[in-house]
C-alpha cells in the first residue's frame, strides 16, 4: 500500500494514480476527436436522416446493456490494469477499421463491436481508482476525472474542427486510434499496483462464482436507498436528454447548413463551462449540498437545450457558444457529483459491479430515446423537439431541488467530514 501511504494530501503525489489518470486523459481526448468526426461524416458528408443518426447511439448502447453488469463483475474479479490495457489495444485496432467503413451498414456494426470492448473499460477504471486513492481523496479524484472529460471537450472539438476544415473526418478518427495507443503505453508503464484492502478483496472474490458476484452487485444496489434513488434520477435525466443528444447535427444543419464546425464550437464552449464550474466547485465543496448540485445540474442542462431550439436560422454563432457554455456548467456540476456519490456509497470491492450496473441502466435508454428522438425530429423538426425536451430536463432538475434532501437523505449525512479536498 505504498502508493497510498507515501502520498501527501494532493493526488499529484500519487505516481500510480497520475499515470492511470494520464492514460484516461489521453483516451478521453481521442474519443472527442472520434465522436465529432463520426457525427460530421454521417450528418454532413453522407447526409443521413435524423433516424439514421439516432441509430449511432443505439449501436453503441446495445453492447453496454447486454454486457454492462457482467463487465462490472469482470472488473472486480480480474486484474483491472491488464483489462484496461487490452481494452485500449482492441479499441485502437477497431478504430482504425472504422476508416474503411463505406456506409452506415458497415459503420454501425463496427461501432457496436468497439462499444462492447469499451464496456469493460469504464468499471475497470473506476474500480482501479477506488483501489489506489484514499477515502478522503475520492471527490478530488472524481473532480480530476471530470476535468479531463470536460477539458477534452475544449481541445478535442477545437482541433477536430480545424482538422475537418483542412482535411477530412477520417483524420480525426485516426487521431483517436493513435491516442488509444498512447493510453496503452502509459498503462504499460504502471507496474505492481497493490493495496492491502484490494488484495484481500481479490483473494476472496476469486473463490466466489461469477453468477453470485453478479447477484450481489444488483442486491446491494437495490438495497441501498441512496444508490437506488441516484440511479433512478440519473436514468430519468438520461432518458430526456438522450432524445436530442445525437440530433445536434440535425439542428445545426438547419441553423447553419454549411457550417460543419458549429457543432465543434458548441461542444468546445460546453467543455469550457464544465471545466470552470468544476474548478469553482472544488473550492466550495463543503458549502454546497448534493441536492443543489444534482438538481441545478439538470436545470442548467435543460435551459440552454431549450434555448438552442429557439434560435432562428442564421442567428449569430455567439448564442450557440453562450448556450453551450451554460450547458457545460450543468453537465460538469451533475457528472462530478453523481460519480462521486456512487463511489462514496459503494464498498471498494463492489465498485466495478456498481459502475457496471450504472452503465447497463443508463445505456438502456440509448435504445429507446435516440430512436424516439429521430422519429420526433423527422415529424416535428429539431427546433421544437429541442425546446420541449430542454424544458422537461429543467423541470426534472427543479424536482431534484425540491425533493433532493429526502432522496439523498442529506439530513442524516455530515458532508463536511467526508468531502474534504486538498487546498
Amino acid at each position: 500500500m505504498e502508493a497510498l501511504t507515501k502520498q501527501g494530501n494532493s493526488l499529484l503525489h500519487n505516481k500510480v494514480y497520475m499515470r492511470v489518470y494520464s492514460a484516461y486523459a489521453t483516451a478521453s481526448f481521442g474519443d472527442w476527436f472520434d465522436s465529432l468526426a463520426i457525427q460530421v461524416l454521417v450528418g454532413y458528408r453522407w447526409q443521413a436522416s435524423p433516424l439514421m443518426l439516432a441509430l449511432i447511439p443505439v449501436a453503441m448502447a446495445l453492447p453496454t446493456i447486454l454486457l454492462g453488469s457482467v463487465a462490472g463483475v469482470a472488473a472486480d474479479r480480474l486484474n483491472k490494469l491488464k483489462l484496461m490495457r487490452v481494452c485500449d489495444l482492441l479499441t485502437a485496432f477497431l478504430t482504425v477499421l472504422l476508416l474503411f467503413a463505406p456506409n452506415m451498414l458497415w459503420l454501425l456494426p463496427m461501432l457496436a463491436l468497439r462499444s462492447a470492448i469499451s464496456t469493460l473499460n469504464v468499471p475497470a477504471q473506476q474500480s482501479l481508482t477506488r483501489s489506489i486513492v484514499r477515502e478522503d481523496q475520492l471527490l478530488q479524484a472524481s473532480s480530476l476525472n471530470g476535468l479531463v472529460n470536460q477539458g477534452s471537450k475544449i481541445a478535442g472539438p477545437l482541433l477536430g474542427g480545424l482538422a475537418l476544415t483542412l482535411l477530412t473526418p477520417q483524420w480525426c478518427i485516426l487521431l483517436n486510434a493513435i491516442m488509444r495507443g498512447g493510453s496503452y503505453l502509459l498503462l504499460l508503464s504502471v507496474r505492481n499496483i497493490r493495496t492491502e484492502e484490494g488484495d484481500e478483496a481479490d483473494a476472496s472474490e476469486e473463490r466466489v462464482p461469477l453468477r453470485t458476484m453478479w447477484k450481489e452487485g444488483w442486491s446491494f444496489m437495490l438495497g441501498s436507498r441512496i444508490l437506488l434513488n441516484m440511479m433512478l434520477f440519473g436514468l430519468a435525466g438520461a432518458l430526456v436528454i438522450q432524445v436530442i443528444d445525437y440530433q445536434f447535427t440535425s439542428l445545426f444543419r438547419v441553423f447553419s447548413p454549411t457550417g460543419e464546425s458549429v457543432l465543434g464550437w458548441m461542444v468546445a464552449a460546453s467543455g469550457v463551462g464544465a471545466v470552470l464550474i468544476i474548478v469553482v466547485l472544488g473550492k466550495l465543496s463543503q458549502a454546497i449540498s448534493y441536492t443543489w448540485r444534482l438538481g441545478m445540474g439538470y436545470v442548467l442542462i435543460g435551459v440552454p437545450v431549450a434555448g438552442l431550439g429557439l434560435l432562428p436560422p442564421g442567428a449569430s454563432v455567439v448564442w450557440v457558444l453562450v448556450l453551450g457554455f451554460v450547458l457545460g456548467m450543468g453537465n460538469g456540476i451533475f457528472a462530478v457529483a453523481f460519480n462521486y456519490m456512487l463511489q462514496k456509497e459503494t464498498p471498494p470491492h463492489m465498485t466495478g459491479r456498481i459502475f457496471g450496473i450504472q452503465n447497463t441502466v443508463l445505456s438502456a435508454v440509448l435504445i429507446i430515446a435516440p430512436l424516439m428522438g429521430g422519429l420526433l425530429v423527422e415529424y416535428a423538426g429539431p427546433a421544437r423537439i429541442f425546446l420541449i425536451f430542454g424544458l422537461l430536463q429543467a423541470i426534472l432538475g427543479l424536482i431534484g431541488l425540491i425533493f433532493g434532501r429526502v432522496l439523498w437523505q442529506e439530513n442524516k449525512r455530515v458532508e463536511a467530514s467526508t468531502v474534504e479536498q486538498a487546498s
